[in-house]
């Protein structure tokens, strides 16, 4: 049913009224014939609006399909992620941010099937282009124990462990496969293990000498600020010592840098240093460890005449070839390479119990402090044990620098007579006491007699 609205009524009202007075002011006739249209147009203006056939219904809601999908309590739940894909994923991630450590963590959590294994090797590779070769040879482990044969994993690992060997540093080396380099001289194998560093067997292919590399770990004596100058005074030095050309000093043919490791190519001896030859029970006959003495103090006359100081005379740096009854001195310049290193660290440079009181106590020293440590080392080859022991190294300067040790020939009565004031004028106190050049102390040793004659072994 319709209904009326309020302004619709009004509207008629007044529309009839006004047809009405127009009608009559224009004439009577035309108002008889208008009046049925005016009437008509009110009647259409009072009519009710019919209302839509859902008006005064609640509405109804819309009747669609029901859905295709399953209702939720049928649904089943979302898929896991596979773990190994997780810590696949992390780790590759974790490198990606420079944190290797972890990300090799999670590579291990990993089986290492075809798709781990390039991701490993490269991790590898990522350690050895930072210089961790200790880590690099780690996961190179953790390569081989899951594929064994795996592309070039084998020579990765020796030249890894080599660098490890060589103080975490890097050395120059060909394509995977080839034999390894330091410089332009290949790497055989090693011959020994120093302070400073390793010492291999290796060949100059461009002449095919075979040499004596030593390799000199400066990136661990020194901090970054001061590598630069240190590598330069170490190259002067090896020029230096390079230029010292004797019979008892072994021949140095080159210095060089391999990729952040110093090294000094040097002549190959048939013999051993001296230092198995130290304890009662190893010595050597009295006339050998004379003339072995007598022809270091040659060396080292030759190199103070070159202006060249050892520093570090000791039995570690006497190398005895037996089939020749000679004697080299080896480490020329090297000793100064870590002077300044070792004296701001609080350490004393060169080999403290052989050391004279002047080079113990930072003192300026000269040629005569090696003619003190050569007769320091003498002794010990001649009696089996150090003319000044100590605890500590306070007890030690003490005694270097104010106690006179025991005669040798109390020590080893075999010894000739004249030998105890031999090197107690090598091993005095005072510079200027003992003899002034190294000359004079081969001499000296020299002019000894021996009741061995010529026995060499």
């Amino acid at each position: 049913m319709g209904t009326i609205s309020q302004p619709g009524w009004w509207a008629a009202v007044i529309l009839a009224f006004a047809g009405v007075v127009l009608a009559l002011a224009l004439a009577p006739v035309y108002a008889l014939l208008s009046l049925p249209l005016i009437i008509a147009v009110s009647l259409r203006l009072l009519a009710p609006t019919p209302l839509p056939p859902h008006a005064g219904k609640p509405t109804a809601k819309p009747a669609y399909p029901p859905p295709d999908f399953p209702p939720p309590e049928a649904m089943d739940p979302a898929p896991a992620t596979d773990p190994v894909i997780e810590h696949r994923l992390r780790g590759i991630a974790l490198q990606g941010q420079g944190q290797l450590d972890a990300a090799f963590d999670a590579f291990r959590q990993c089986p290492l099937d075809d798709s781990m294994l390039d991701v490993v090797y490269n991790l590898a590779l990522e350690y050895e282009r930072r210089r961790q070769f200790d880590r690099a040879a780690a996961v190179l482990h953790h390569l081989r124990g899951g594929r064994p044969g795996y592309r070039d994993v084998e020579q990765r690992i020796r030249r890894a462990e080599l660098m490890v060997e060589t103080s975490g540093t890097a050395a120059a080396v060909k394509a995977p496969g080839e034999r390894m380099m330091l410089g332009r001289y290949e790497v055989q194998r090693e011959l020994g293990k120093g302070a400073m560093g390793v010492v291999y067997l290796g060949r100059d292919p461009q002449i095919g000498r075979v040499v004596a590399i030593k390799t000199v770990a400066l990136s661990q004596e020194f901090d970054s600020e001061e590598l630069a100058e240190v590598k330069e005074r170490f190259f002067r030095e090896a020029e230096t010592a390079g230029r010292l050309a004797h019979p008892h000093i072994v021949t140095i043919y080159d210095a060089g840098d391999s990729d952040g490791l110093a090294f000094i190519a040097m002549e190959l001896l048939r013999g051993h240093d001296l230092t198995r030859n130290v304890k009662p029970d190893t010595l050597l006959p009295v006339t050998s460890v004379i003339e072995l003495g007598a022809q270091a103090a040659d060396a080292l006359d030759y190199a103070h005449a070159q202006g060249v100081i050892h520093r570090d005379i000791k039995p570690a740096n006497l190398v005895y070839e037996r089939a020749r009854r000679t004697v080299k001195i080896t480490d020329f310049g090297i000793a100064r390479i870590t002077d300044s290193s070792r004296t701001r660290t609080g350490m004393v440079l060169g080999t403290p119990s052989y050391m004279s009181p002047e080079q113990l106590t930072g003192k300026a020293f000269d040629g005569r402090s090696d003619i003190f440590s050569l007769a320091v080392t003498l002794y010990q080859l001649l009696t089996g044990q150090l003319p000044f022991r100590a605890d500590s190294m306070a007890t030690l300067v003490q005694r270097i620098s104010l106690e006179e040790p025991m005669p040798a020939s109390e020590l080893r009565p075999d010894l000739p007579v004249e030998i105890d004031a031999i090197l107690a004028r090598a091993m005095n106190k005072d510079p200027d006491k003992r003899y002034q050049r190294a000359d004079d102390f081969a001499r000296a040793l020299r002019g000894l007699h021996t009741e061995e004659g010529d026995l060499w072994v």
